[in-house]
């Protein structure tokens, strides 16, 4: 500054004016002004999105409302994300990612958001069906199959050669949980099947091949896990990428959400900004995946998190996953990830297929998808006058579906209370940075 008081009586004017526009410019706008204001002040930054970025004037409004909805059910921490018009107009934690250390939930905060999975597994396959590389009618299984390896030949019931990818995607494969969820009874596959804990992937679908079908596939429909996770070994197939992979790469990145990735199934194995995951108060432990012997709780190492990969094997911020909503929304607020035609395909109920990845879309525009774990429960809806919401919690009650209408109820209210939603967007805040690259202390 002495310097540029020193040099002030030999500058002119403009050349003076440049040298503050410089001095200034590369002062962070996030610290200097109050998002309120001015959405010109909303530029690219590394900061993450935080509670205190993204109050404004109804944000004691919300709080009443999540306050209460959580001292109800109990909840520790929740995650909320709105959108409208294609802009992120609100993030927000609530209550505790660690109930411990108190550490309060911000935005960037990564949950497992259990079967919303499905969703991100039923776009890649759609990506894949457009690129040529499958179609929907496609055979899974048997010699002329996408999964014709020698682990997946001979199977017990010969009607597994008709699954499609389209039977899979909309539940309808032919498997049912008559007698348990494939994907959540470890221990008895594992003894049945003669296999060495813990299982993979492929072990659960073996099983399944070991026994008859519940019913001849396309005939009727059941919800499946055990289908999603066959979706998953199907696009490492096609693709011949890892899931992972394959989703960051085609699916994720290129929409700007680099905070997603699988979830594991021990609290010591958290990802960095991983919640702490809490069950409701009877909830019953359960045999360890492992094979220990161990009685453990569901949420860490009582179910096989990590084998259901396409089902239910993701964790996610509420931010990036409304990066993922406004990505296959439909609306012309911001470009898809997939075409307008496959869009359709997912979401329309008369086409025979739908609805795909999702839980239920209706005509009036209304799609939403749920998803639950011990210890997670996760919502995210779209509307048709252009509102989209999320929500994720690190906890769960006996009663998913009664929660989760409940969360319902909570964002209804919500959005009713909010005379006027923000005009900036959010998600101009903060450039997409791989979580290895910034990790928030």
């Amino acid at each position: 500054m002495a310097i540029l008081l020193f040099m002030l009586p030999r500058m002119n004017l403009k050349l003076l004016l440049s040298v503050f526009l410089l001095l200034f410019s590369t002062i962070d706008p996030l610290v200097t002004h109050n998002p309120v204001y001015d959405s010109e002040f909303l530029v690219p930054s590394k900061t993450r999105i935080s509670n205190e970025i993204a109050d404004f004037e109804y944000s004691e409004i919300i709080e009443r409302s999540f306050t209460s909805f959580m001292n109800r059910w109990n909840i520790r921490g929740a995650s909320v994300a709105v959108s409208n018009g294609g802009r992120l107009v609100f993030a927000h934690g609530y209550g505790y990612a660690d109930t411990v250390t108190k550490q309060e939930v911000q935005p960037y905060h990564r949950f497992r958001i259990a079967s919303v999975s499905k969703l991100i597994t039923a776009v890649a396959i759609m990506r894949l069906c457009e690129e040529g590389r499958i179609s929907m009618h496609d055979r899974v299984f048997g010699v002329d199959g996408i999964l014709n390896d020698s682990l997946f030949a001979a199977p017990r019931d010969k009607r597994v050669y008709s699954i499609t990818v389209a039977h899979l995607l909309g539940h309808r494969g032919g498997w049912s949980v008559r007698y348990g969820d494939h994907m959540f009874i470890t221990p008895t596959v594992a003894r049945l099947g003669g296999y060495e804990m813990p299982l993979s992937t492929e072990d659960y679908v073996r099983f399944a091949l070991d026994r008859r079908l519940h019913f001849t596939p396309g005939t009727g429909s059941s919800y499946s896990n055990l289908g999603y996770a066959i979706l998953g070994l199907v696009i490492e197939k096609v693709s011949g990428m890892d899931y992972e992979e394959y989703c960051r790469r085609e699916i994720l990145e290129p929409v700007g959400i680099y905070d997603f990735a699988l979830a594991k199934n021990l609290e010591s194995d958290r990802l960095p900004n991983e919640v702490k995951y809490y069950e409701h108060e009877d909830a019953l432990p359960k045999l360890s995946v492992y094979g220990t012997g161990e009685m453990v709780s569901a949420a860490y190492g009582g179910n096989d998190i990590e084998s259901l990969m396409g089902a239910g094997a993701w964790v996610a911020t509420a931010p990036d996953l409304m990066r993922l909503l406004l990505a296959v929304d439909g609306f012309d607020y911001n470009p898809d990830i997939i075409s307008s035609e496959s869009v359709e395909t997912m979401t329309d109920i008369r086409n025979g297929y739908a609805p795909l990845g999702w839980k239920s879309t209706y005509e009036n525009g209304v799609w939403w998808r749920t998803g639950f774990f011990p210890g997670t429960t996760a919502m995210m809806k779209r509307m048709p006058g252009g509102i989209s919401w999320v929500v994720i919690l690190n906890s769960s009650a006996w009663n998913g579906p009664e929660l989760t209408n409940d969360i319902n109820t909570l964002m209804n209210r919500v959005i009713a209370r909010v005379g006027e939603w923000p005009q900036y967007d959010l998600f101009r805040y903060s450039l997409p940075v791989p979580i290895k690259e910034y990790i928030q202390e």
